[in-house]
């Protein structure tokens, strides 16, 4: 089948894979292909064959010329690393295009959020676009134009601490290393790295937030505030987590610990009205120390089903 088949402005969406596959700019090789499978069984010409589809013929044209390209430009390390490149050129541009009067409404509510609230955000609204992209075939173009524009966005108001996949470090093929003696008497100044353990569990717990996976994400930010109790962040996101799973209760004590912690802490700040907290009220040690208890009660028994239904 030709591509003229497709519209010459479908095509230019391939200007940014991430769009036509309906993915955030974040996502890694493991999100990239089980987009890619889900689309695969999507759109397969073997599917809409057996049901007789009148977009058939459509469907097979997006899948051989707008998927596939989009995910053979993704599945390669450096090659994700450039269309990140280019796109934030895109971003820059687009952004100084835009007037202050014509800033989209999500524009201007991504620039008054913090950086995990807007990571939060950007997240949620991918994951809504993706539901209804390939719904309905012939709807695909205003969609991915809109995840698009989302992640222009994205980029064009990234904070340097949100989460963007980092270029690996060069590996140095041959290096030669001298041997140093150094006498038992002598003393160096050399610490040894320590591993912020904590700060790994943290960003796992993120990453299961983003995927919706609430049990796991509570495991990982445990872990983390075991390492770190006095983190102001870890407690915030795991009140956040325990909202989510509906429990108020369990919620109210790490979002009261977070306050504890920040005053000003603005996840932490936001929520606090929703959960009835009122300005100053402290977390009770023998409330933490029970709301883990439970979390951990929780924990055990979500593992125990899960092993009930393996067997």
């Amino acid at each position: 089948m030709s591509q003229t088949f497709l519209p010459p402005k479908w095509l230019e969406q391939l200007f940014d894979p991430y769009a036509v596959l309906g993915i955030s700019v974040t996502a890694d090789e493991r999100q990239i292909l089980k987009r890619y499978h889900t689309l695969a069984k999507l759109l397969h010409p073997d599917r809409h064959t057996a049901s007789h589809n009148p977009d058939q013929e459509l469907a097979t044209a997006i899948f051989s010329h707008l998927i596939n390209p989009a995910y053979e430009q993704l599945k390669h390390t450096q090659k994700r690393f450039s269309t990140i490149a280019t796109l934030r050129l895109e971003a820059k541009c687009w952004k100084q295009k835009q007037t202050t009067s014509s800033q989209s409404l999500l524009a201007q509510e991504l620039m008054e959020m913090s950086a995990l609230e807007a990571e939060f955000f950007y997240e949620e609204a991918i994951a809504s676009y993706a539901k209804a992209q390939y719904k309905s075939i012939r709807q695909f173009y205003q969609v991915t134009q809109q995840i698009s524009i989302l992640n222009l966005l994205y980029l064009g108001l990234h904070k340097h601490d949100l989460v963007l996949p980092q270029e690996p470090n060069p590996i140095i093929l041959e290096m030669q290393v001298k041997p140093v003696e150094l006498a038992l008497c002598e003393k160096t100044n050399v610490k040894p790295v320590l591993k912020n353990y904590a700060q790994r569990h943290y960003q796992r717990g993120i990453q299961y937030v983003r995927l919706a996976n609430w049990a796991l994400a509570v495991q990982e930010l445990r872990d983390a505030i075991k390492l770190e109790p006095n983190n102001s962040d870890y407690h915030a996101l795991l009140g956040l987590v325990h909202l989510q799973q509906k429990f108020p209760g369990m919620a109210r004590v790490y979002i009261r610990q977070a306050l504890k912690l920040n005053p000003q802490h603005s996840l932490a700040l936001k929520y606090a009205p929703k959960l009835k907290i009122k300005p100053g009220e402290n977390a009770n040690p023998q409330s933490m120390a029970k709301a883990m208890s439970i979390a951990a009660l929780l924990s055990w028994f979500s593992e125990g089903k899960r092993s009930q239904v393996k067997c």
